[in-house]
């Protein structure tokens, strides 16, 4: 199984629109971040976790061929709002699966109206077919079983998801111990970290680092990056071994 990062920015992407901050004026490709988002493929199969504004941006960079299905966080623009551009999986594919909690396809729905209509429904509009993720209750994608985590982001359930040796959480503040157990033994981890300053709804580095220390995964990765966090060299060269500061198009081997 391979890991390609389309995106490890947070919700205003790097650069920030009008920002001056000397990280959004940096020519090193890898501070340059778009929206949040992980393409997962093994043997024949292809899933993304998360749709979000860069979306076909990210599909042409990353020469992506087909979209077996997508697993949603949560419903937060960042994450989701890219959804209009699944459509030329569409015409050559049909129907994509969406996977995601209860709440999220009913918001999809009040903001895609037009994707879920099934009367007079215009040709060229998305087409998808829903699948609700429930906690606790692992689903299958291809042919491996998919473990849904139960995490927090500030007052809001998001999802991440354990496929065999590998988990990636983002948007997470906190995490009941229950969930913690679903993410012993990995061989990679990804999580965000925003920057170092603490803030209301996301790990700061520190957070990060912590929950990586208690996992104890062979390696992780450090993915919804701000701007603030700083240059992706001067960072790279303060963690621990075996954790990365993730940029947009690394692919990983799993």
């Amino acid at each position: 199984m391979k890991a390609y990062f389309l995106g490890t920015g947070t919700s205003q992407g790097i650069p920030v629109i009008g920002s001056n901050h000397p990280v959004c004026k940096s020519i090193d490709l890898k501070d340059k971040r778009l929206r949040v988002s992980i393409w997962i493929s093994w043997d024949n199969y292809s899933y993304v976790i998360d749709c979000g504004p860069d979306f076909r941006q990210q599909m042409l960079s990353s020469d992506c061929q087909k979209v077996d299905g997508i697993l949603f966080t949560h419903e937060h623009a960042d994450h989701t709002a890219g959804i209009d551009d699944i459509r030329p999986f569409n015409f050559k594919q049909g129907e994509i699966p969406i996977y995601a909690h209860e709440r999220v396809i009913k918001n999809l729905k009040q903001r895609f109206d037009y994707v879920f209509e099934t009367v007079n429904k215009y040709p060229g509009a998305p087409s998808i077919q829903t699948n609700q993720v429930i906690n606790n209750l692992p689903f299958t994608i291809g042919n491996k079983l998919v473990i849904p985590i139960n995490v927090m982001h500030g007052n809001l359930q998001v999802f991440g998801y354990r496929v065999d040796d590998f988990a990636y959480l983002t948007d997470v503040k906190t995490i009941e111990k229950d969930e913690i157990l679903k993410l012993k033994n990995l061989k990679v981890l990804v999580i965000n970290a925003l920057r170092e300053e603490p803030h209301n709804t996301h790990f700061n580095l520190k957070e990060a680092l912590d929950f990586i220390t208690l996992l104890q995964p062979e390696k992780a990765y450090l993915t919804h990056i701000s701007h603030n966090m700083g240059f992706h060299e001067e960072v790279q060269k303060t963690l621990p071994d075996n954790v990365f500061l993730a940029y947009d198009n690394l692919e990983i081997d799993l």
